[in-house]
C-alpha cells in the first residue's frame, strides 16, 4: 500500500507539472497566432494510450513517462521535424515571428513553473503557516550516528551553533545549509570548536551506506512491545517515557545501549513516567542485549517533556505573500548552490545526482498534502532552474540562440540548430543515463 501511495505521489506531480509547463509554452504560442501541432503529457514513441485532435492540435497522452512536449509548427526541436523546416516559412510557424514573441513563447515553460513554485509557498503559508524546532531548546547536542560525520570529528552530544557565518536558529537551518558547509562550530562539553570539512565532503557522503545527519537526541517513549519480546508481559503501555535503567539516567534513546550492555540475558530495575506518576518495572533483556520495544513519540510528546521547543507562526493571507516569496527565492538560490556544487568536481557532489527513482524517494509513504505540496513546489523550481541551463535542446539553449539573434541582428541557420539540437539531445540523454545510473548503483552497492 506505502508503493501505492508514493507512485500516486510521483505520477501526480510529475504530470502536475509537465502538463502546466507545456502550457505554459502554449498559451503565448496561441496568442501569437502560431500554430501548435501536438501538445503531449508523456512522450509519444511509436503509439500513444490517448490522443483528441480538436483543431490544428492533437492532445495525447504517450507511454513513455519521461517528460512531455509541445510541437510547434517551425520549430527545430526534438521532433528534428526537416521536412517542415525544408518548406518556404509560414506565417503560422514560428520561425516566421518576430524574435521577441519567440523569446516569450520559449520562457513561458518556466515562467509557469516558477509561478507556480511561488503560489503553492505563498498558500502553504496561509494554509499551515510555519512550524520550527528553536535551536537554542537543544541543550544537549545532536545525535550523530553517520560514521563518515564521526569521521570528521563530529558526535552525539555536539550542539550546533553556525555553518559557516550562518548562525543556526532553527533546526531546519542546519539541513539549509549543510550542503555548502566548509567549517562547523560546534560546542562540546561546554567548550566552542571548529570543525574543518574536507572539500569533497558531499561525494563522500552521497557514496556512503549510510545518509544519517544531525538527528534529535529524543527520549525513550514506548511506541510498541513486539510480540516475540521477553518483555511482552510486562506492564508496559504505549506513551510510557523510560527514566532510569538500573538507578543510572536514561535522558535520550541513544544511550539505551550503553547502559544495557552487562545485562545481556538477565532482568533489571527500570524507572518510567506514566501519566506524571513515576513507576518501576523489572524488565528483560535478551541475549542480544536488546529489549524488544520500539522507541516512538511524535515532536508533541517530546515538547511536552520539555526536550525542546516548537516555534509555530500563523499568517494572514498579506503576511503569506511575503513569506512565500521569501521562501521561493531561497529556494532557487539553494538549487542554483547545489548545481554549481554539482558542477564542481572537486566538491564530489555529482556522486549524489540522482535520477527517477531519488525523486520517487522524497515523496512520504504516506499520503499528506503538506507535504505533496512542498515537494511538487520545489520540483518545479527544479524543473524551471534545469531547463534554463544553456543546453541546445532545452528552453535555455533555445533562449541562448535568440538573444544572440536579438544582439547581433543574425539568425542561426537552419542547419546550425539541427545539429545545434543532436547535441543537445546526446547531452540530455547522456546526463539522464548518468543520473539514473547513480540510482541503480546505490541500490545495488548501498
Amino acid at each position: 500500500m506505502e508503493f501505492v501511495i508514493k507512485i500516486s505521489q510521483f505520477l501526480l506531480s510529475l504530470s502536475l507539472l509537465i502538463v502546466l509547463h507545456e502550457l505554459g509554452h502554449f498559451i503565448p504560442a496561441k496568442a501569437f497566432k502560431t500554430r501548435v501541432e501536438k501538445f503531449y503529457l508523456f512522450f509519444d514513441i511509436k503509439y500513444s494510450l490517448f490522443k483528441k485532435k480538436i483543431g490544428d492540435t492533437v492532445y495525447g497522452i504517450g507511454w513513455l513517462p519521461l517528460g512531455g512536449y509541445v510541437k510547434i509548427s517551425g520549430m527545430i526541436d526534438e521532433s528534428m521535424d526537416k521536412e517542415q523546416m525544408a518548406q518556404p516559412p509560414q506565417p503560422w510557424e514560428f520561425r516566421s515571428k518576430p524574435s521577441w514573441q519567440r523569446l516569450i513563447i520559449m520562457l513561458g515553460g518556466v515562467t509557469v513553473n516558477f509561478i507556480l513554485a511561488a503560489i503553492i509557498y505563498i498558500f502553504m503559508a496561509y494554509g499551515y503557516g510555519e512550524s520550527d524546532i528553536s535551536a537554542s531548546s537543544i541543550k544537549d547536542g545532536y545525535m550523530v550516528n553517520n560514521p563518515l560525520l564521526k569521521e570528521f570529528g563530529l558526535q552525539t552530544g555536539d550542539n550546533v551553533l553556525a555553518i559557516n557565518d550562518y548562525k543556526i536558529v532553527n533546526y531546519s537551518d542546519l539541513r539549509k545549509h549543510f550542503l555548502e558547509a566548509q567549517e562547523i562550530t560546534i560546542v562540546r562539553d561546554g567548550v566552542e570548536q571548529k570543525i574543518s570539512l574536507p572539500e569533497d565532503f558531499l561525494g563522500r557522503l552521497s557514496s556512503s551506506k549510510s545518509r544519517g545527519f544531525f538527528e534529535l537526541r529524543t527520549p525513550f517513549i514506548i511506541s510498541r512491545v513486539v510480540d516475540s519480546s521477553l518483555n511482552k508481559d510486562v506492564d508496559l503501555k504505549k506513551g510510557d517515557v523510560f527514566l532510569k535503567i538500573d538507578n543510572q539516567e536514561l535522558k535520550y534513546f541513544d544511550q539505551l545501549q550503553g547502559l544495557i550492555a552487562n545485562y545481556k540475558g538477565q532482568s533489571v530495575e527500570a524507572e518510567l513516567l506514566r501519566d506524571n506518576q513515576k513507576i518501576t518495572r523489572t524488565i528483560k533483556v535478551d541475549s542480544n542485549g536488546k529489549l524488544g520495544i520500539f522507541n516512538g513519540g511524535n515532536l508533541s510528546d517530546i515538547e511536552k517533556l520539555g526536550y525542546i521547543e516548537i516555534i509555530e507562526k500563523e499568517y494572514t493571507f498579506g503576511e503569506s505573500i511575503g513569506v512565500g516569496l521569501n521562501r521561493f527565492v531561497s529556494q532557487i538560490g539553494s538549487y542554483w548552490t547545489q548545481l554549481k556544487l554539482i558542477f564542481t568536481p572537486s566538491t564530489g557532489a555529482y556522486k549524489g545526482v540522482g535520477g527517477f527513482k531519488a525523486i520517487f524517494d522524497i515523496f512520504p509513504d504516506t499520503w499528506s498534502w503538506q507535504s505533496f505540496w512542498n515537494i511538487t513546489a520545489f520540483l518545479s523550481i527544479m524543473l524551471g532552474v534545469l531547463n534554463l541551463l544553456p543546453i541546445p535542446a532545452l528552453d535555455g539553449g533555445h533562449v541562448m540562440f535568440l538573444l544572440y539573434e536579438m544582439v547581433s541582428g543574425r539568425k542561426p541557420g537552419d542547419k546550425f540548430m539541427e545539429y545545434a539540437q543532436m547535441v543537445g539531445f546526446f547531452i540530455l540523454i547522456a546526463l539522464v543515463l548518468f543520473a539514473n545510473g547513480n540510482d541503480i548503483f546505490k541500490a545495488i552497492f548501498n
